[in-house]
């Protein structure tokens, strides 16, 4: 996801799609320590919108 999608998103839906990211993301990491697999990108891409969606749930707190 872009920023700019992000952006777009309610509160609520982030923290939903922040809870689903966070599981695939972790589903991926195991997948991949028992078999690698075919784009191991998609652990970095997958992690770093995790970062994103985090970022905006807090830039959202402090204001």
């Amino acid at each position: 996801m872009k920023q700019s999608e992000i952006k777009e998103l309610s509160t609520a839906d982030l923290q939903d799609k922040l809870g689903a990211l966070k599981k695939n993301y972790t589903d991926l990491k195991m997948a991949h320590a028992i078999t690698p697999l075919d784009n191991p990108l998609q652990l970095r891409a997958l992690r770093k919108t995790v970062a994103r969606i985090a970022t905006e749930l807090t830039k959202r707190e402090l204001q």
